[in-house]
């Protein structure tokens, strides 16, 4: 009997040992995820490596460089006008956008200023590169968080921009359409009229857009409380545009610091947000579409006579200075120092771009997420990848 015990309880025992063994052995150490260098959520070659407890997210590291262009060092051997058609590559969705700063930087070495027509023409479509740009993140939003129908209204729509600045510019993507001293030509015939049309589709684009998106019960569980960023950290980290706007700072470049273009002289909000998660970034945009469409329409119906050039020199050649103009472009703030010695180039160039600032803030805000919401946030935070590779 006692015997028979003995073997029983040596059997439990064996069993016991042979749970333990089994457990230890398929316990794992933590898991690295790597995002990109190619994914859709990643706007361009950016990877994000994520380490994982489980489901969340214990520290995430974004790694860029991997398609680096060299604009800065190219615009030392480059001429001013030559200048121009590198930048307005820099942010691919912003074209003309990116023209701007520098032109202004390079006008104010000059103290040459373009005529009030140029100026109007100017912010004209400094904001329809905000629209185009803005109507293609509403649509790929959406589809990074599985509603595609979205995306296909923001490739319809953002073309009707596409086709005004093209039809003023001839070119849809890279105009390179802005001069030192004003603008390359006027405005075609019926261009006008035809805009007007375009910004009402755009308004009509936004409610489409709020009806199918926003008020989404899917769409909000996976934006609302995701990504908080409060005020605070968002300046610490340089954040601008609808991402600081988003985290309930009221500050527009546009408003606060204008430079070169007729905002002061427009009717329009800033828009804030204080929830500082994704949804409310989402939600700034929207609104800033809509605020831009309206700023377009006022410019047009403003336009003043009289030409868009002022007189400039033939030949380029910016006197020695130094010179620093940022604006509130469609990403954020971007500016440029512009370094002259007096040469037809720039002895040195230096771009702040919004993305950088962006991206940097990832390794903060991704820490102690679930993994899914990493699409959501690097969504919300909206970056150009050749925005931070210059």
């Amino acid at each position: 009997m006692t015997a028979a015990l003995d073997r029983e309880q040596a059997r439990y025992v064996a069993a016991q040992a042979a749970d333990a063994r089994i457990n230890f052995e398929i316990e794992t150490e933590g898991m690295t995820l790597n995002l990109g260098p190619q994914h859709p959520a990643t706007h361009g070659t950016l990877r994000v490596v994520a380490k994982l407890d489980a489901e969340q997210v214990i520290s995430a590291e974004p790694i860029a460089g991997y398609m680096h262009r060299g604009y800065e060092k190219l615009s030392e051997v480059r001429t001013y006008p030559q200048v121009t058609t590198l930048v307005n590559r820099i942010d691919w969705l912003g074209s003309f956008a990116n023209e701007v700063p520098f032109i202004l930087a390079a006008e104010r070495l000059m103290d040459v200023e373009a005529p009030p027509r140029a100026q109007w023409i100017r912010t004209a479509l400094f904001e329809m590169s905000r629209i185009a740009n803005l109507v293609l993140f509403a649509g790929d939003t959406a589809l990074q968080l599985g509603g595609q129908t979205a995306a296909f209204y923001g490739f319809r729509d953002r073309e009707y921009v596409l086709n005004q600045i093209e039809a003023v510019t001839g070119g849809r993507f890279h105009p390179n359409f802005d001069r030192i001293g004003g603008l390359k030509d006027d405005l075609p015939k019926g261009w006008i009229a035809d805009t007007k049309l375009a910004m009402e589709k755009v308004r009509g684009f936004c409610d489409e857009i709020d009806e199918l998106v926003t008020g989404n019960e899917i769409f909000q569980a996976r934006t609302r409380g995701i990504g908080v960023i409060p005020g605070d950290v968002a300046m610490s980290y340089g954040l601008s545009g609808a991402n600081l706007r988003g985290s309930g700072v009221d500050f527009d470049l546009r408003r606060d610091a204008p430079s070169g273009m007729v905002h002061p002289e427009l009717d329009w909000t800033v828009h804030t947000h204080p929830d500082g998660d994704c949804f409310s970034r989402w939600w700034i945009r929207i609104q800033e579409i809509r605020e831009a469409s309206l700023m377009v329409d006022q410019c047009l119906d403003g336009l003043p006579s009289g030409p868009i050039m002022a007189k400039v020199p033939r030949i380029i050649k910016v006197p020695a200075g130094e010179a620093y103009v940022q604006t509130e472009n469609p990403l954020g703030a971007m500016g440029y120092y512009v370094v002259s010695k007096g040469d037809l180039g720039p002895f040195r160039l230096k771009i702040r771009s919004a993305s950088f600032n962006n991206v940097s803030i990832l390794p903060w805000v991704l820490r102690g997420v679930y993994v899914p919401d990493i699409v959501s946030i690097l969504a919300s935070l909206y970056f150009i990848l050749g925005d931070i590779d210059r």
